[in-house]
């Protein structure tokens, strides 16, 4: 209600049905179908998230709502006409500030009259079918950087419009494949950024999304099952971004060499296609090079290109398993920037059971989450607080990390922060930072509370375990009694 007692036009979202209460009829599964699973299972938390709403995304009282335009942000398509109707003429002389916006980036502005505090504009790319992988990849990035956006400004809801306006000509059911699973692999590894995602439709878009939706959003093992057949070939990679072959061809480990050829090893496997190919002859003899680097007289240069092809065919892996089990595990996590505007990654030790979790699968499930995020600048909180013998990661298994990840890894690393650091976990930081990765040294930093953090990164830029801020305000107050009991 208003304060004049009239009804609000807005919605409110907590009053719409989520994806996963709504009535799923699915056929029973076969027993020789148990054994099959989907890219995309059943997750009845990110489902709880989701909801389809046909209506106008003006009017959805969202923290964030999508507004789809042109690149000079004045575009007279229905749902922009309707933003800038119920915003009020304060939007347009905000957008006039940001000096337009490029095709797949997103801009953010206040939500002036809506009932959402913020607007997220976005350009969708204009569609032809002969250039179609440049046209994925721009709308991959339209909606990637949304949700980018929402989490760096800790936004709990969003409203996203369909990001495709006739004029522009993308397919509908093509631009909904790449919505839904772009937004589905976000949840996976940011659920806890999001509380609700709201895909606001019209008549003709909601028959597409409740069609497709099942795809990327089963409700039941069933409806799992049944979408495998009604799959895209190209269901992108884990971050949902669509896949190119020409672009996985430099990260091939032998290119050129047939399969039936992939497990000789040696000078007795047939090389015989080795030159035949560009980049193979670029790679050199293989065997020749693994022979060298044994004997310890390998280039530099050459060493760091064996390294950049062991992490690259790490990161295949971690993209390619499931790794759900070490993500519900939620100890590593990003949530916002410091005082300088780096990425701020967290890691919450006592989350981490080192004794019963396969820990290859954790080692992939880093590589999995920081890949996008090393290219630039980052820090990294690490909670030591609360942990025991069960959560400690052993020197070999850091060592190990540190080997595999890429070069971004160590130099885009700026800090790390060891939060309620114990004597022990401080005696075995400074031998493993001594003696065995001395680059690490000066960027360690112990912080016995949160008052010292909060001097490198503001509280709000930090999405804290409870127990960890309830460890602080008991270990705090107990100080403050030991000092004050003193005459």
């Amino acid at each position: 209600m208003d304060p004049l007692g009239a009804p609000s036009h807005f919605v409110d979202i907590d009053s719409l049905p989520v994806w996963a209460d709504q009535l799923v009829t699915s056929q029973p599964v076969g027993e020789k179908q148990v054994d099959v699973h989907s890219p995309f299972p059943c997750r009845k938390d990110i489902n709880a998230k989701i909801i389809l709403w046909r209506g106008d995304v003006a009017l959805l009282n969202c923290t964030a709502i999508v507004n789809t335009s042109n690149e000079a942000l004045a575009d007279k398509n229905p749902v922009s006409e309707s933003i800038y109707m119920h915003a009020g003429p304060d939007l347009r002389a905000e957008l006039q500030k940001l000096k337009g916006c490029r095709t797949g980036e997103a801009k953010l502005t206040k939500g002036y009259n809506l009932a959402a505090r913020f607007i997220i504009h976005t350009v969708g790319p204009k569609y032809k079918s002969r250039y179609r992988t440049a046209a994925e990849s721009s709308l991959y990035s339209c909606y990637r950087n949304i949700l980018q956006l929402a989490m760096e400004h800790a936004i709990a809801s969003i409203g996203f419009c369909v990001i495709n306006t006739v004029k522009r000509g993308y397919p509908l059911a093509d631009a909904t494949h790449i919505a839904l699973r772009t937004v589905r692999r976000f949840l996976e590894v940011h659920g806890e950024a999001l509380e609700k995602v709201v895909f606001a439709v019209s008549d003709v878009e909601e028959a597409v999304y409740q069609k497709m939706l099942p795809l990327y959003f089963p409700r039941s093992l069933e409806e799992e099952i049944q979408s495998l057949a009604f799959l895209p070939a190209d269901i992108g990679n884990a971050q949902g971004e669509p896949v190119v072959p020409e672009r996985q061809i430099r990260i091939s480990e032998k290119p050129g060499v047939s399969e039936d050829n992939s497990d000789e090893e040696g000078l007795e496997a047939d090389l015989s296609f080795i030159g035949s190919h560009a980049f193979a002859r670029m790679e050199g003899d293989v065997d020749k090079q693994r022979r060298l680097i044994l004997q310890g007289q390998l280039s530099e240069a050459a060493l760091q290109k064996q390294h950049q092809r062991n992490y690259n065919r790490w990161l295949c892996r971690a993209r390619a398993e499931d790794l759900s089990d070490i993500a519900s595990l939620k100890a590593l996590y990003q949530t916002g920037v410091d005082n300088c505007g780096r990425t701020v990654m967290a890691v919450v030790g006592r989350n981490i059971p080192v004794t019963i979790i396969d820990m290859e699968k954790a080692l992939l499930y880093f590589i999995h989450v920081m890949d996008h995020i090393v290219v630039k600048e980052y820090v990294i909180v690490y909670f030591h607080t609360l942990t025991n013998a069960y959560n400690h990661l052993d020197s070999d298994f850091l060592k190990k990390l540190f080997d595999i990840v890429d070069f971004k890894y160590k130099r885009n690393l700026k800090a790390l922060y060891f939060v309620h650091p114990t004597f022990r976990s401080k005696v075995s930081t400074w031998f493993f930072t001594t003696f065995t990765i001395s680059s690490l040294k000066d960027k360690v930093h112990h912080v016995e509370n949160l008052q010292q953090l909060f001097t490198a990164i503001p509280p709000e830029q930090i999405d804290f375990p409870p127990f960890v801020l309830e460890y602080d305000t008991r270990v705090g107050t107990f100080k403050i009694k030991i000092l004050t009991s003193y005459p």
